[in-house]
C-alpha cells in the first residue's frame, strides 16, 4: 500500500522546509499538513507561499490537509471562541467557522491536494438533530468552496455521537451528500470497534489515519510500539482487503524517547504494510 505521513508528528513546531526534507529523505511519496495555526499559520501567506515553492522542487506530494480544529496557537487554550465546530448550531458563530476552514482550503491555491479530513463535531458530543443540520449546512458550503479548488472532503470517525461509523452513514444517506471517509483506526478503536467501524465504512474510504491507543485515550502512539492495544494483524488484514483506495497515513504524535521519528515512522509503516 501507499504511505503518507501526516506533520501532526511535530505539529508543535513551525512547518518549515526542513521537516519536509526529512519526510521526503525517509522515502514517504506523500504527506498530510494538519492545520494548527503554531504548525502552519493558513492566514499566514508568506509560510504558505514558501512551502509551494518547496513543493514545486520535491518529488514528495501534498496527499491531504486536515482541517483546522482551533483558530488560536494553543489547542483552544485561549478560551472557548477559539474551537472550531461545523455543527455549531448558532449561525453566526457556525459561518465564522466555516470561514476559517476557507482559509485553510485556500491552501490549494498555491499548493495543491487531494482531500481536506473534517471533524464533524468535537470530542464526545452529544447527539442532537440541529447538530446534524448545521454540519450538514456547513458541509453544503464548504463542499462548493473546496471543489472549486479540486479538493474533495472526507469525512473522519471521530469519538463522538455525530460522526461514528454508523451515524455518518445515517447522515449521508439522509442529506445525499456525496463525500467519502478517512478512517481513523485509532479513533474506531475507542468508538465501536474497528473490524464494526470499518465494515460500515469501508466503500467510501479514500484515506486513513494509523496511529495506536489503549481504547480510552486518543494518544496517537506509535503502532507496534507496545503501548497501545490495537491488534495490528487483525486491522492491517482488514485495510488490506480495500488497500487499492486509500493510502496508510500515519497520524502520529510526537513521545519522549522515540529518536528520528520520521524515520521510525516509515520503519513503521513498512512493518505494517508487511502484515497484510
Amino acid at each position: 500500500m501507499q504511505q503518507a505521513l501526516s506533520t501532526h508528528l511535530f505539529v508543535n513546531h513551525r512547518l518549515t522546509a526542513v521537516w519536509l526534507d526529512r519526510i521526503q529523505a525517509a522515502g514517504f511519496p506523500y504527506v498530510e499538513i494538519f492545520c494548527a495555526r503554531q504548525h502552519i499559520d493558513y492566514r499566514d501567506k508568506a509560510q504558505v507561499r514558501e512551502l509551494s515553492h518547496w513543493f514545486r522542487e520535491s518529488k514528495l506530494k501534498l496527499w491531504s490537509v486536515h482541517a483546522p480544529m482551533y483558530t488560536d496557537t494553543v489547542w483552544g487554550r485561549s478560551g472557548p471562541d477559539a474551537v472550531i465546530n461545523i455543527a455549531e448550531t448558532k449561525k453566526v458563530e457556525r459561518i465564522r467557522m466555516v470561514d476559517e476552514i476557507k482559509r485553510a482550503l485556500e491552501i490549494a491555491e498555491q499548493i495543491p491536494f487531494r482531500y481536506l479530513i473534517q471533524h464533524i463535531g468535537v470530542r464526545d458530543e452529544a447527539f442532537d438533530d440541529h447538530k446534524q443540520d448545521a454540519a450538514f449546512n456547513s458541509l453544503e458550503e464548504l463542499r462548493v468552496f473546496a471543489g472549486q479548488r479540486d479538493v474533495r472532503i472526507l469525512l473522519e470517525n471521530t469519538p463522538n455521537q455525530l460522526s461514528s461509523a454508523e451515524t455518518l452513514e445515517r447522515f449521508l444517506r439522509t442529506t445525499h451528500l456525496d463525500l467519502k471517509y478517512c478512517f481513523d483506526i485509532g479513533h474506531a478503536h475507542m468508538s465501536e470497534g474497528i473490524a464494526p467501524e470499518f465494515e460500515l465504512m469501508k466503500e467510501r474510504i479514500r484515506s486513513t489515519h494509523i496511529h495506536d491507543n489503549d481504547g480510552t485515550d486518543d494518544s496517537h502512539l506509535f503502532p507496534l510500539h507496545n503501548q497501545g492495544n490495537i491488534d495490528w494483524q487483525i486491522a492491517m488484514r482488514l485495510l488490506g482487503q480495500r488497500g487499492d483506495q486509500y493510502p496508510l497515513v500515519l497520524e502520529l504524535r510526537e513521545q519522549q524517547g522515540v529518536e528520528h521519528p520520521v524515520e521510525r515512522a516509515k520503519k513503521m509503516a513498512e512493518d505494517l504494510d508487511r502484515l497484510i
